[in-house]
Parts: structure tokens; sequence; C-alpha cells
């Protein structure tokens, strides 16, 4: 009984192994292309979705769609009715083994093929048959009475394998009604990416700025799209992957200015959509710029930053630092007027005018995905005018773990303009302030913070005791 049931299955593979090799053959390309709708994410991936109208012959039939992604992910391909009466596949083939010399010589190998060669004397051209016996590394080729290396002249092949596709092919086995009707199809490719530029203009006052914000998508998934309806996801999607290097990125540098982008934004559970009116069309291997939005005058604040370390406060030191320079950030909050939505993570550049008013590069930061209403801060550089100095006035141990310790930070300005510099002390373990010459604030468990303000031409000084417990 075992013996006639492994038979007869084999019977019914073979049966349909068949009929698949019999079934008609038709080629969709994307010239058939209905409509087509591309969704990009962040980490170098789309999910894209095209409408094709195709005349299927009734009952069995291969459809060949070509020019689909060559990163194509083909166990995520969905294809369905999308007129018509519903298809029943059988089974489907991603061909990504794209035709080349290289390839089609592989494919003859242990085939015939016919060496054509010139005389050198008369320029008549001479064909000889010969057995290609390998391709790698060389080509040898095996002629009736010899066997040579390398290729005496051209080769000529009498046809293209059927598996060897000059287009990234995705065969799919179906059965129909027959009839014209249309089919979308559904796939995740790789080598798809989005992010964000924004481009910040400073007013001469450097109290208002105006902002730009651009999308700069890249293309490199080995397909063309034409007309496609784009939105894009911004968020970190969770991804099985499988060991290997990471995806990356390609940054263009975003223009200066933007025109109001016609760009509607929504949540997706837990991420953001961005859906652009208008469709668009990008080419294989291509990087292309997108207007997200524009803002102009928004408040923004400067700010300078003097930052300390944990380490000062476990051991007796002197001169801690001598012309330190405070960190330069500007900062804005993302509400109201054209701003109050999701600004999705990209690198933010920051120009300022000159006397002259022409504009100069001042800095440029990385923002992460800032929901409204949160501000937004960048880090430009240091500050050229401003220099501090730090020292430990006094030291004691009081314990095993416990300690205190005194310092002086002196703060010099020599701009044409009043500032204030935000000192920032990181503090270990437990800690209290048991001294200090200006009101501090506590930041978190671990950062205390003090405002200082330094005059013009001028210098101010800060002093402060701190009993730590570790």
């Amino acid at each position: 009984m075992r013996r006639c049931l492994i038979g007869l299955g084999a019977v019914m593979a073979a049966g349909c192994a068949l009929a698949a090799e019999a079934a008609h053959e038709v080629v969709s390309t994307a010239a058939e292309r209905e409509a087509i709708a591309l969704t990009v994410y962040n980490d170098d991936l789309a999910l894209i979705k095209e409408r094709r109208r195709v005349s299927l012959p009734a009952g069995l039939a291969r459809l060949s769609l070509r020019e689909v992604a060559a990163q194509m992910r083909p166990e995520t391909a969905l294809l369905r009715a999308a007129s018509g009466r519903p298809i029943t596949l059988v089974e489907q083939n991603f061909d990504f083994d794209l035709l080349t010399p290289a390839t089609l010589l592989e494919k003859y190998v242990g085939r015939e093929v016919t060496v054509l060669r010139a005389q050198p004397t008369s320029g008549e051209e001479r064909a000889e048959k010969a057995i290609v016996l390998a391709a790698t590394n060389g080509i040898v080729l095996r002629f009736a009475d010899r066997i040579e290396t390398g290729v005496p002249g051209r080769i000529a092949f009498p046809s293209v394998p059927a598996n060897l596709r000059d287009r990234p092919t995705l065969s799919v086995l179906l059965e129909g009604a027959g009839g014209a009707q249309s089919l979308e199809l559904s796939y995740i490719t790789g080598g798809l990416s989005w992010q964000a530029d924004y481009v910040v203009n400073l007013a001469a006052d450097g109290r208002h700025m105006d902002l730009s914000g651009w999308v700069t998508l890249t293309n490199r998934s080995g397909a063309a799209y034409d007309d496609a309806a784009l939105q894009l996801v911004a968020g970190t999607v969770n991804r099985v992957r499988p060991p290997g290097p990471t995806a990356y990125a390609m940054r263009a540098p975003a223009s200066a200015l933007a025109r109001k982008a016609d760009v509607a934004q929504e949540s997706l559970m837990d991420y953001h959509l961005y859906s652009f009116a208008h469709p668009t069309s990008i080419a294989a291997n291509q990087t292309k710029q997108l207007a997200l939005l524009s803002a102009a005058a928004i408040p923004v604040q400067r700010e300078y930053v003097l930052a300390g370390s944990e380490y000062y406060y476990r051991e007796r030191y002197g001169q801690i630092g001598q012309k330190l320079k405070p960190a330069v950030f500007v900062a804005f909050d993302n509400q109201g007027g054209s701003l109050g939505k999701p600004l999705p993570a990209g690198v933010v550049r920051v120009y300022a005018k000159d006397s002259k008013g022409a504009a100069q590069f001042v800095g440029e930061d990385r923002i992460e995905h800032t929901a409204k209403n949160e501000t937004v801060k960048l880090k430009l550089g240091e500050a050229f005018d401003i220099t501090a100095e730090r020292r430990q006035l006094a030291y004691k141990k009081l314990g095993d773990t416990t300690a205190e310790s005194a310092f002086r930070i002196d703060l010099r300005n020599a701009g044409d303009e009043a500032v204030t510099v935000r000192v920032q002390e990181p503090l270990p373990g437990d800690w209290e302030i048991v001294r200090e010459t200006l009101k501090s604030t506590k930041e978190s468990a671990r950062v205390a913070a003090w405002n200082v303000e330094v005059p013009a031409g001028g210098a101010a000084a800060l002093e402060y005791a701190v009993r730590v417990r570790w």
C-alpha cells in the first residue's frame, strides 16, 4: 500500500510539473500599470502596491510580472484580483538572476554554443561548434578536436534560458476564468528609505527663524516608480532580522527654501503617517527631495551651557579647566502656526546672516522623532567669546563614602551683549548643596544647575559647596 501511495504522489507531482510547463505564459510590464502606491519606512523598507491590467487565458496560466523591485522579499508577495472573477494561485517564483554576458555563459555550461572567429587575412568569419565546459574564473571550451581556454572569437547562443531574465520578474502560476481584468500585487522590498532634512534660517536679531523641512527619498530597490502615490511612515517598526550588516541610508543636502508643502499627517498606531497629495516619480538609483513643511518667524531662544563631570567630586583637585567653552544651543517650541505637528527624525542645518546679509552656515544637529508641543534643542557648536575656568577651592573627606567639595567657576564674556550661561553639574550618589552664591535648581536626581548672568565685556563668578555620599 505504501508503495502505491508513493507512486501516486510521484504521478501527481509529475502531472503538476507537466501542467506548469505547458501553461501559457502571459508577460506583464510596467507599461500595464494602472496605479502604484509606495509606503516607505525609515529603515530601508517599503510596501509596494501596484495594479496592472492583464488579459489571461482560461484555465492554467503563467503570469510573468516584470519590473518588480530587485530587492523584493518574495515571501511577502500577494496577488489578488482587483476586478473580475477571483484567481487561484498555484505557485510563484521570483526570478532575480538577471541576463548578463557572464550569467548567460554560466547557464550554457555543458551545452553547445557557436564560436565565430574571423580569418586574420581575409576577414571572413568562420563558425565552429563547441561545448562550454567551465565559465568560472575564465572560460573552457571543448571543440571537436581540442580543448581551448579563453574566448577565441565571438560566442553565439541559440536562445536565452527561460530562467534568465533581463529584468527582475515575479512568475506566478495561476488558474482563472480568463479575460481582461485588473490584478493587484503587493509586496515588501528593501532598498527604499527616507529621512527628513531641515534648514533653519536665523533672523538678524537671532530671536526668530524660518524653518524648511524636506524629505530625502532614496531608491536603491532596483526598480523605477512613475506617478506613485507616496506615503511615509515615521517611527521604528520592529522587524525580524537575519545576522548581517545593518542597512544604510544616504543623505543629500537640503535646499534653503521650500514652498508650502501639501502633506497630510495622521497617526498610525504608534507611528505617524505622512501622505503627499500629488503623485511623484522616482527612478532607480535616484535620490529625490520633496517639500515636507515650511514655517516662518518662529520664536527661538539661544542658550549657553557649561557642563561638568561627576569625577570632580571624588578626589582632591586644583585647577580643573582653563578657557572652557560653553556649548551653544538654539531652542524652539514645536507648537502653533505652521508647526505643532510631529517632526520626523533628521538633520537640522542652521544658517545665520552676516553683516552684509549673506547666509552663513553656523552648525547642524540631529533630532529624533519629535511630537507636537515639545521643545526642540539644537547644539550648534561652542561659543567663541565666552570662556570659563573651574577651580576646586576645598576638599574634605567626611567618611569612607562621604566627601565635601567647594568650587569656583569664573565666566568671561568678550562679546558686546550680555548672556546667560547655564552651568550644569552632574553629581554622583546622594548629594546636597550646602553653600552657593547663586540659587541652584535640581534638574534631575543627578544634575544641579545655575543660571549665571555675564555682562557684555565683563565677567561673573559662581561659588558653591556640595556634600556627596556614594
